[in-house]
C-alpha cells in the first residue's frame, strides 16, 4: 500500500508545480494578435494660426470660435490673452475653466480644433514654386507626395527635379535631401516619395529658362 501511494503523491506534486508555473507566466501576444494593446497617438499640440472652437457648456454667450494669434494667445469673452500655444486642447480647456470659475459655477469647457496648423516644430513648410506655398500640419506616415498634393503641385515655372528637403537633425545640424519632384508628380516615380518628418522644409527652385 505504501509503495502504491508514493507515485500518486509525486504525480500530484508535479501537476501542482506545472499549474503554478503556468499561472506566473504572462501570455505572449504577437503584433498581429487580436486584442493586442495599441499605443495611443500623441496628443495634438496647439500652434499659432490654429482655429479653436471654445465651447462652454450651458453658456453659449461666452462660447466662441477664435484664432490663435501669432503671439500664441487667444481671447474669448471673460478670458483675455490666455496662452494657447504649446498646450493640448484638454490642457487649454482646464486653464480656461480655472479663469471662468470666478464667474460661473463649475464651468465645463471643450476645445475643438477646427483649422489646425500645429507648432512650428511640427509643421512641414513648402517654399518656392509650389501652387500654394505654405506650412502644413505634420501627420503620421505623411509622404512627400501627400505634401505636394496639399500645396497644389508644381507651378509651370518650377524646377521640380532640383528640389530639396531640408531636415533638422537631432544634433542641431541639417541634412539636405535631393528630390526629383517633376519625376514624382508627372511620371509617378515613387522612388522620390520619401517619408516626411516634423520640421521638414521643402524648397522648390524656379527654372532658369
Amino acid at each position: 500500500m505504501t509503495g502504491s501511494r508514493f507515485p500518486l503523491a509525486a504525480l500530484a506534486g508535479l501537476l501542482l508545480a506545472f499549474v503554478l508555473v503556468g499561472c506566473n507566466t504572462a501570455p505572449r501576444v504577437s503584433a498581429g494578435d487580436e486584442g493586442a494593446p495599441v499605443a495611443p497617438p500623441s496628443a495634438y499640440i496647439i500652434g499659432p494660426g490654429d482655429t479653436l472652437q471654445v465651447f462652454v457648456w450651458r453658456n453659449p454667450d461666452i462660447s466662441a470660435t477664435v484664432p490663435v494669434r501669432p503671439d500664441g494667445r487667444i481671447s474669448t469673452p471673460l478670458v483675455e490673452d490666455m496662452v494657447a500655444v504649446g498646450k493640448t486642447p484638454s490642457q487649454l480647456a482646464r486653464d480656461i475653466e480655472g479663469v471662468l470659475e470666478e464667474y460661473i459655477r463649475s464651468p465645463q469647457v471643450n476645445i475643438i480644433v477646427e483649422g489646425f496648423v500645429g507648432t512650428f516644430g511640427e509643421q512641414i513648410r513648402v517654399v518656392g514654386q509650389a501652387g500654394e506655398p505654405r506650412g502644413l500640419p505634420y501627420r503620421d506616415r505623411m509622404t512627400l507626395l501627400d505634401v505636394m498634393i496639399e500645396v497644389g503641385g508644381l507651378t509651370e515655372f518650377a524646377a521640380g527635379n532640383r528640389a530639396r528637403v531640408v531636415r533638422q537633425l537631432p544634433d542641431g545640424g541639417t541634412e539636405e535631401i535631393r528630390v526629383r519632384l517633376h519625376d514624382l508628380m508627372n511620371r509617378g516615380d515613387m522612388r522620390h516619395n520619401i517619408a516626411m518628418r516634423p520640421g521638414d522644409v521643402v524648397i522648390i527652385p524656379e527654372s532658369l529658362f
